[in-house]
């Protein structure tokens, strides 16, 4: 089936066709919801955890977004970090009747099913940041992991001349994003070219902060050079730079991290924490101009990917540079 939704037609037997009627059905139809001031479009909005800056982010960006329609409602709910518990989340918003749901998914494979029972019930469901399994959504927003971590590695390669030792502090590597920064970044290192280059230390600090000094603490004790730290984020690279630190360490090495908040990662690049940072747009701001195109009948498109920028000491003045 095509349409607002982005469905495929397909063939359903007898016995599916009340639920392919359900499917078929606007928002307005199945909820009474008629995208007015008076009564206004639900969108439920289910965010992974808030315990990440970038995330607490996305939701002001969704929030800020949306305040701009009135003819709009969202309602947002915090899975604190745990699978089981976005997926009822998910689950209730579909039993809630919501118009739309948007979806920050902690991991890919246990929010996948959710997602597509949701989305097979007629729900549309945008995917934000990190993928689900599959096709069974509506549309997917967020930027190129891959490409990001491939920038990363090709600009600390540079950085180094192609010799160095390097620490890799992964973000939550059951992630599709963790896996996809991880990738690229090796891609850009190109190490089989680059045989000076070796990962010396690798740990995953799953976005968090204080996990990352924990793991670059293990880092400092095992190695008595290092000559980068990359992060798969900005919380993670501080983390690193706190715990290099109070070893009086901190300038024996380069910091390198994602998402480039302006007032974080930005922050600490003009504070000379950071040497560089790659921006990771939230997309909440898109998320809504898509929902409401998807609310509206309009066609859009199936997977949407975000610009990046890189931004360091020699070009934060002026904004950055995009990054092609």
């Amino acid at each position: 089936m095509t349409g607002r939704r982005g469905m495929r037609r397909s063939t359903v037997p007898f016995a599916g066709i009340c639920m392919l009627l359900l499917i078929g059905c606007s928002p307005a139809e199945r909820t009474g919801h008629a995208g007015t001031a008076e009564d206004p479009w639900i969108i439920g909005m289910s965010q992974c955890n808030l315990g990440e800056p970038w995330r607490v982010q996305m939701d002001a960006d969704v929030r800020a977004a949306a305040a701009e329609h009135a003819n709009l409602r969202v309602i947002f709910k915090d899975a604190q970090n745990e699978s089981l518990t976005q997926r009822a989340q998910v689950e209730e918003f579909v039993e809630q009747g919501v118009d739309l749901i948007i979806i920050s998914p902690k991991e890919a494979a246990p929010l996948t099913r959710p997602v597509a029972e949701a989305y097979q019930r007629g729900i549309p469901v945008i995917v934000l940041d990190r993928a689900v399994q599959g096709d069974q959504f509506t549309t997917f927003i967020g930027a190129d992991n891959v490409k990001i971590g491939r920038e990363a590695g090709r600009w600390i390669r540079e950085q180094l001349g192609g010799s160095g030792r390097l620490v890799e502090l992964k973000g939550l590597m059951t992630s599709v994003p963790g896996q996809d920064r991880n990738r690229g970044f090796l891609e850009g290192l190109q190490l089989e070219e680059n045989t000076g280059l070796q990962i010396v230390f690798s740990g995953e600090m799953k976005w968090l902060e204080p996990d990352a000094r924990r793991e670059m603490e293990s880092a400092l004790a095992t190695n008595a050079a290092i000559d980068v730290v990359y992060a798969h984020n900005d919380p993670g690279a501080h983390g690193a730079w706190l715990a290099a630190r109070a070893a009086g360490r901190e300038n024996e090495m380069m910091f390198v991290g994602i998402d480039a908040l302006p007032h974080e990662g930005q922050q600490y690049v003009r504070q000379g924490i950071l040497d560089a940072t790659f921006l990771y747009p939230t997309g909440g701001a898109e998320a809504i101009e898509v929902a409401l195109a998807i609310l509206r009948g309009e066609e859009v498109p199936k997977h949407i990917v975000l610009g990046t920028r890189l931004f360091t000491q020699e070009n934060i003045g002026r904004g950055g540079d995009p990054i092609p």
